[in-house]
């Protein structure tokens, strides 16, 4: 079955008076989605919509904050029935990362920290938020947690993360490697 995740992501459209298909206002139309990569290179494997083995994970902005869902599966098990830390460890540092993403920087982790709080069990469903602390010209501190979206007072992770630009010289080499990536470091 495929999800919203799965599916191409087409310029916003509505319905008209007679049932056909018609473009958004201009106005509307010309609005970058900042926290979604919309590339035609959608690899990563957080984010990544062609990603196959990836998270497929779509961010939104609720308020201050950036939010995803996830609902891991045995795939993402460490210890049985228990999601490994390391996906615990992507999910925040993708959300946190998208702090940055919201302000049209593409940035990279300088840092994170985690704290685990509380096993996250394979198929329950995950709720991720995270906000920016402080955001310089050079430097975007974000925190963030990780919930059990069916029991949101049970926190399962909390982050911290330290983002910086990423470089110009590999935004070169990347776009070299990956034309696809064209135009992705300026959203």
């Amino acid at each position: 079955m495929a999800s919203e995740r799965d599916e191409p992501r087409d310029e916003p459209r509505h319905e008209t008076e007679q049932g056909t298909k018609a473009q958004e206002p201009p106005s509307e139309r010309h609005q970058v989605d900042r926290l979604n990569d919309s590339s035609a290179y959608q690899q990563c494997f957080a984010c990544g919509a062609r990603n196959g083995s990836g998270l497929h994970l779509v961010f939104r902005q609720e308020g201050d904050a950036i939010v995803t869902e996830f609902i891991p599966d045995v795939r993402f098990q460490g210890f049985p029935g228990v999601v490994h830390g390391g996906i615990l460890a992507t999910l925040l540092d993708e959300t946190l990362n998208r702090t940055a993403a919201r302000e049209g920087r593409w940035m990279m982790t300088a840092r994170i920290e985690i704290r685990y709080r509380h096993a996250a069990p394979v198929g329950r469903p995950l709720r991720i938020t995270a906000r920016a602390i402080s955001s310089r010209a050079r430097i975007i501190i974000a925190n963030g947690e990780v919930v059990l979206a069916d029991e949101p007072a049970t926190v399962v992770a909390t982050a911290e993360g330290t983002f910086l630009p990423v470089p110009a010289d590999y935004q070169r080499q990347a776009v070299a490697q990956f034309p696809a990536l064209d135009g992705f470091f300026n959203s």
